[in-house]
């Protein structure tokens, strides 16, 4: 056979392969087999989000679904909390750490098709700064702080606009934090300024980013529908729908994924791993930045004395509490920061468990009962339920001669009760937002309730938080952190409970997902097979 004849018969034979590889079995026989992805990704979570103004709001239900509609000036690694370039491209610091130079991105749209720029940025941190600043902004402190109280280490001076890509922040302290701030989720994302004039100033319900996804619909209760943005500047997403569905059991929220209703999930209970794995969805971890804990309001009749506060917290045995209710994905809490934040130290101890102590403290105290308040819904860093924490600790109060009244309400309305103040004792958590000590423990500082729920006001305490801010990174205020770890610790301020494992939950056919140790789940390379 000559060359040129066997070149033809590898190529028919090579294409008769192909053609055989690319036709299926049906009637026709001429049905091609691709690869074929569903085109919306459903994630189910414990709650409904508060709102999707990341300036009005400060829970992971509401920031998980801010991550995919916002982005900030800066953005975390994948893998961490080291800033990267998101909406600036780069920045400079000036010598004396006060002057912050952000060079934007060019040619980005808002979702609105408005221009993002210079006097966007401008907007967005000013609408969060007085005269403007509204009590219901969480974070506007955290994140830029507040001229008006140089005690809280307030930071932006001003903001100016020297061209439509330059930014160019002033600091009134050195702010060792100020960097990871501009890229935390909530606070720091840019809004679209023609939105927010729009809805006087509020886009809880009609949020417009930069991000790869925009917002299409939100059914209280039942779920948020985002769809992609064919505009974003970067990389498209890869999935044309994202829903946020939520379902506060958790028991439904694992059955919705095993039975394919839902694709991910995650704030999931220890008890239900062994369901998901028999089912053959998808179990993952990541190590978890936060920590869960039981606030004792200070300005309550019952715990303005430290000695009683003192007396409960010795009435808890937190190793045999943890263990019980979260089978080995949560590790005791000693401290309030996460053994991987810097700041920590094991030289921090919490009060113990002592029963026989606890009973004479309660009887010198004189406490009888207490009020305590709590959520019904799972949250990351206490995957088994507020009501559930809330009955495991008043089963031991029960037996040092203390009744516990408890009240208990959806994730929503808590918040308000926690506004309130009306209660001896309620449950929270935190997760760290950027990974620097201050985020966990300025929460002790703030006058903000949302954020302090011990409403613990100690004005060695408060200076210190400032203090600690204003150093550079390093030993030195890692040991200040410390060091005000170790007051709050001795008030019994707050009892620390546990630091929980992250777990979180997907079909098998789930690729792609980004889930950061803050808590937040990035969609935008998701992609899921039919």
């Amino acid at each position: 056979m000559h060359k040129k004849d066997i070149r033809m018969t590898l190529v028919l034979a090579l294409t008769l392969v192909i053609a055989f590889t690319l036709t299926g079995c049906g009637k026709d026989n001429n049905v091609a087999i691709t690869t074929s992805f569903k085109d919306t990704i459903t994630f189910a979570q414990g709650a409904d989000p508060r709102g999707i103004d990341p300036a009005y709001v400060d829970d992971a239900e509401s920031s998980n679904i801010i991550v995919n509609v916002y982005e900030g000036l800066l953005k975390y690694a994948p893998d961490s909390t080291k800033v990267e370039p998101s909406l600036a491209t780069s920045w400079e610091v000036s010598s004396d750490s006060l002057t912050y130079t952000f060079h934007l991105r060019k040619g980005v749209k808002f979702q609105d098709g408005t221009d993002f720029n210079a006097a966007a940025v401008k907007f967005n941190i000013e609408r969060q700064l007085p005269p403007k600043v509204s009590p219901d902004m969480p974070y506007a402190t955290f994140v830029w702080g507040d001229p008006s109280k140089p005690e809280s280490g307030s930071f932006v001076k001003s903001v100016d606009t020297p061209d439509d890509s330059t930014v160019v922040i002033t600091l009134s302290q050195k702010n060792s934090a100020f960097l990871a701030n501009c890229a935390m989720s909530l606070g720091a994302p840019m809004v679209s300024p023609t939105a927010c004039q729009k809805y006087n100033n509020n886009v809880n319900e009609h949020p417009v980013g930069t991000g790869p996804y925009s917002f299409v619909s939100w059914k209280k209760g039942d779920n948020v529908t985002l769809v992609r943005n064919d505009s974003y500047w970067g990389s498209k997403a890869k999935t044309k729908n994202l829903i946020f569905k939520v379902i506060p059991d958790n028991s439904a929220r694992v059955l919705a994924l095993t039975n394919g209703d839902v694709d991910m999930l995650d704030g999931i209970d220890a008890t239900a791993v062994d369901t998901i794995k028999s089912a053959g969805d998808v179990l993952n971890t990541t190590k978890g930045m936060n920590i869960n804990y039981m606030a004792f309001n200070t300005t309550s009749p019952i715990f303005k004395n430290a000695a009683a506060r003192k007396a409960i917290a010795q009435a808890i045995n937190r190793d045999e509490l943890v263990k019980n209710l979260y089978q080995g994905y949560a590790t005791p809490a000693s401290t309030i920061l996460p053994t991987f934040v810097p700041g920590f130290s094991a030289d921090v101890q919490q009060t113990g468990y002592d029963e026989a102590a606890a009973k004479a403290g309660v009887a010198a105290a004189g406490i009888k009962q207490v009020h305590m308040i709590t959520y019904n819904n799972p949250r990351i860093y206490n995957p088994s339920t507020g009501s559930t924490l809330a009955t495991a600790i008043q089963g031991y109060l029960q037996k040092v001669g203390v009744t516990c009244k408890i009240d208990t309400y959806d994730w929503t309305t808590y918040k308000s009760k926690v506004k309130a103040g009306d209660y001896d004792l309620c449950f929270y958590g935190w997760t760290g937002d950027n990974g620097d000590p201050d985020n966990f423990l300025n929460l002790l500082a703030t006058d903000d309730w949302t954020q302090n729920l011990a409403r613990w006001q100690d004005p060695t305490y408060i200076k210190g938080i400032a203090d600690a801010l204003a150093m550079p990174n390093g030993e030195s205020r890692n040991a200040a952190y410390a060091a005000l770890e170790k007051q709050a610790a001795a008030a019994n301020v707050w009892y620390p409970i546990n630091h929980t494992q992250l777990l979180w939950a997907t079909a098998p056919g789930l690729k792609g997902v980004l889930y950061h140790v803050t808590g937040n789940s990035f969609f935008v390379d998701a992609t899921i097979r039919k």
